[in-house]
């Protein structure tokens, strides 16, 4: 889904370097958000290091949707013709968190993830519209769907309109032993 990109409030990766080199960092507080160094990535992912964003996939995150969704209006993505911006709150190798906010009247076009998606709406309500069903899905705030894998979307905003969309990768992508899965 490369519709979705980073739209970081201006995160000061420099106050967290401290001068020393970005390899040997250590996980630093910098404002509300923890940095987490390539280091501690390479050691969760067992080797296979995320290549965008590494500092996204720290081991606990929490996040406070009303200022993150504040921070979105101020965006360029949010100022164009799309009528959109997206932020994506956590990446791991087989899981992404990605808060969407959308305008009112507009459409996210025709999607497929080869992955177990979620919507999860926090602010107004969206229409999710099964292109393989020719099924329509309308989610208030609070709501929540679930697809499995491969089923083709749309995403429309009758009204302006914030969700998280959760996508979980199969077992390929998955970095942990398989006698650890429960």
């Amino acid at each position: 889904m490369a519709l979705f990109h980073f739209a970081q409030p201006k995160r000061r990766h420099s106050a967290a370097i401290e001068r020393g080199s970005r390899e040997n960092l250590r996980r630093t507080q910098v404002g509300r958000h923890l940095v987490t160094t390539k280091d501690e990535v390479l050691d969760r992912t067992r080797g296979r290091q995320l290549s965008r964003l590494p500092e996204l996939a720290t081991s606990i995150s929490q996040f406070d949707l009303q200022e993150e969704i504040r921070l979105l209006r101020n965006e360029e993505s949010w100022q164009r013709e799309t009528g959109r911006s997206s932020k994506t709150l956590v990446k791991q190798q087989d899981f992404r968190i990605v808060l969407v906010l959308m305008k009112a009247g507009t459409r996210l076009s025709e999607h497929r993830a080869n992955a177990r998606i979620s919507f999860h709406v926090v602010l107004g309500r969206i229409r999710v519209h099964l292109r393989s069903d020719r099924k329509m899905v309308e989610l208030p705030a609070a709501g929540l769907l679930a697809l499995d894998s491969s089923i083709p979307y749309d995403v429309e905003s009758p009204e302006e309109s914030a969700f998280l969309l959760t996508i979980s990768w199969p077992k390929d992508y998955v970095t942990w032993a398989e006698d650890d899965v429960v």
